[in-house]
């Protein structure tokens, strides 16, 4: 059975940052694509506000070569609250304020990209021996009640490690860690096993796991012994499973939406839903969106090259 933890207070959450970003190349080759706006605030932004909405006071974010960007922006930036509050901008200067303010912040190098589960491994000092929570930057989850916080009350009952699930559409297991459990109540399962990116007639349910997670600490252990996969990286699904033997894991059917920013299509869907959204711009952008027109084969790649046939007039159709 798992430890019966003196506090069921989640204080510390780890944020894998290291990643290359390749699938938004050239936008992320001099930018981490934790850094890409979603309307006006970075995608890791949102994120690290459910940490704070959730009551975590400790961000461990684990960065990787190029990310000093998003050092900087949770960091103090004197000139810049210098200019804004001799110009009188005092609003900006509040939200400018509110990001250094908001939680500790402490950063730890993955110095390969060795998959998730070694760069979850890495924090492991700075996470000591109590439960804490993963944040993966890529999922933006929409809820009246934080994802994370749904998560730690589950926690509190529980004492195990929990990861966030959510089902998808068959075809799209094999983009996903998977799950197989048992119902043990509306929203929690008692997984009895985890498969990573199984085929969709492979996959054992359609339950998929979102990136939000609660994770004891002998989970460095396992993650220690893991061995690499065909690519050379060490997966936290493969962790868990190795945990499963020993202790149970839950999985918890969040309320809310989740938005795959990691996604070029996610992210502009999310883009579109969270400006709609806006007080400042929801009615405005509504409008203009109407006035758009849709056309049938139209791609944008820059500029024509001399003789070339005006893109949207090969075949394409207005849609009206």
């Amino acid at each position: 059975m798992p430890k019966r933890w003196s506090s069921t207070t989640i204080r510390k959450a780890v944020f894998p940052a290291a990643g290359l970003g390749t699938r938004f190349l050239p936008a992320t080759k001099a930018q981490p694509k934790e850094m890409l706006p979603l309307v006006d605030k970075p995608v890791i932004q949102y994120v690290i506000e459910e940490a704070v909405a959730s009551g975590i006071t400790d961000i461990i974010i684990v960065t990787g070569r190029g990310k000093n960007a998003i050092e900087d922006h949770f960091d103090v930036s004197f000139e810049l609250e210098r200019v804004l509050a001799e110009r009188g901008q005092a609003e900006q200067l509040r939200v400018v304020r509110e990001i250094s303010d908001m939680i500790r912040v402490c950063y730890v190098r993955q110095k390969e990209a060795l998959g998730l589960g070694h760069a979850v491994w890495v924090a492991r000092h700075l996470v000591g021996n109590e439960p804490f929570a993963v944040f993966l930057g890529d999922d933006v989850i929409d809820a009246p009640t934080p994802c994370m916080a749904q998560m730690i009350a589950a926690f509190r009952s529980h004492q195990s490690s929990i990861v966030a699930v959510m089902p998808v559409d068959p075809s799209e297991t094999k983009d996903y860690g998977v799950i197989a459990g048992k119902p043990v109540g509306d929203s929690l399962y008692r997984i009895t096993d985890l498969v990573e990116k199984p085929a969709p007639d492979e996959a054992p349910s359609n339950l998929a796991i979102i990136g939000r997670y609660i994770l004891v600490p002998e989970i460095f252990d396992h993650l220690e012994k893991v061995q690499p996969d065909r690519k050379g990286e060490r997966q936290l699904t493969d962790g868990l499973r190795s945990l499963l033997k020993s202790q149970p894991i839950y999985g918890f059917r969040f309320a809310g939406k989740r938005y795959d920013t990691g996604s070029k299509l996610g992210f502009l869907k999310a883009t579109v839903e969270f400006a709609l959204r806006r007080e400042d711009l929801g009615e405005e952008f509504r409008t203009w969106l109407r006035t758009v027109p849709l056309e049938e084969g139209r791609k944008a790649k820059g500029p024509r090259r001399a003789g070339e046939a005006p893109r949207g007039k090969r075949g394409g159709r207005k849609i009206r």
